[in-house]
């Protein structure tokens, strides 16, 4: 890793570096945009972090509505706790972290104290994935797969320009929810994708010769493999699936109208999209051309997420490799 290639964004506020990069370095923060318009809206709107505020953008509700936002420090299991309070006494707490210390290190008291309970609070996960530089200890390519195991959560995950949208669907469900964000500056480089508007899913393209559908992080790389098929004579539909739990059941009617279909996930093809999809079609006696692009059966480890992408064969050129492969 090269020290001179680093980001504030690639640290934490734990490290003693969040802020230094100036106003220059600060990337648009859209999440902490929408969060603070929501939140000004309706004051039962409560933000906690677990001493991430400049990471999950919540900095910017912090600085303007100090009195809704509150500062948990390194303590994720008791941040589940105090939300599930607060979501008891009428508030409407959003709590931050990181993807992998919201899921993996608190799971139990999530599970306990906000799903079964079916509390109005939402879990805001950030660096998902291949989303960071920090390697297996921070890299959640699980959480999809045990949140989708939890009863009564509702499972996002917003492509780059979705992040609103996204928001207004969370808060417009009236029970626990999952939200799943890469990091501020991955979501202002990739193409805008426009919302889904409510239906959990938005159609990006139209294709006669198959159809990928992907979520976060992954549907720029889609757009992109279906350029590079198009190219090569193959018209393939991209469409974006937004809420991941429960899953539209319009994507199975897609899926068999296509014939030939990928999924492509930033998280593990083990209890993701891929495995959302594939339960639908299996159970639905659906007889079509099926394969998942994703991180396989292994832990990654610390590199860029390009790099990564490259490597697991998730990047525009893997996936249009692995598209030509299952159409055969």
């Amino acid at each position: 890793m090269n020290p001179a290639t680093l980001t504030v964004n690639d640290f934490t506020d734990r490290s003693g570096l969040e802020g230094k990069g100036g106003p220059s370095a600060a990337p648009a923060k859209p999440y902490g945009s929408a969060l603070l318009a929501a939140a000004r809206r309706d004051p039962r709107i409560v933000a906690l972090t677990a001493d991430l505020s400049g990471p999950t953008e919540t900095d910017l509700l912090r600085d303007a509505l100090p009195e809704q936002f509150f500062q948990v420090g390194i303590a994720e299991a008791n941040m589940m706790g105090m939300a599930g309070g607060m979501a008891r006494c009428g508030r409407i707490p959003f709590v931050h972290t990181f993807s992998v210390f919201a899921t993996r290190r608190a799971y139990d008291q999530l599970a306990m104290q906000i799903a079964y309970p079916r509390l109005n609070a939402k879990v805001v996960g950030f660096i998902p994935g291949l989303d960071t530089l920090l390697g297996v200890s921070h890299q959640a390519i699980d959480d999809i797969a045990m949140m989708r195991a939890l009863p009564n959560m509702h499972i996002l995950e917003p492509a780059p320009g979705q992040i609103a949208a996204a928001v207004d669907e969370a808060l417009a469900h009236d029970g626990p929810v999952y939200l799943r964000l890469a990091r501020a500056r991955e979501n202002a480089a990739a193409t805008p994708v426009a919302p889904a508007a409510g239906q959990g899913y938005a159609r990006l393209r139209d294709g006669g010769d198959g159809l990928i559908l992907a979520c976060g992080l992954s549907v720029p790389e889609a757009q992109g493999a279906a350029e590079l098929l198009a190219a090569r004579g193959i018209d393939v539909g991209v469409v974006a699936v937004t809420t991941l739990k429960p899953l539209s059941p319009d994507l199975l009617a897609l899926a068999r109208d296509a014939g030939t279909v990928l999924t492509v996930e930033n998280h593990s093809i083990i209890g993701g999209l891929g495995s959302a999809l594939a339960e639908q079609i299996a159970e639905n006696g659906c007889a079509l051309r099926f394969a998942r692009v994703g991180v396989p059966d292994v832990f990654a480890y610390g590199a860029t997420t390009p790099y990564l992408m490259r490597e697991f064969g998730m990047d525009e050129q893997g996936i249009a490799r692995r598209f030509e492969a299952v159409r055969g």
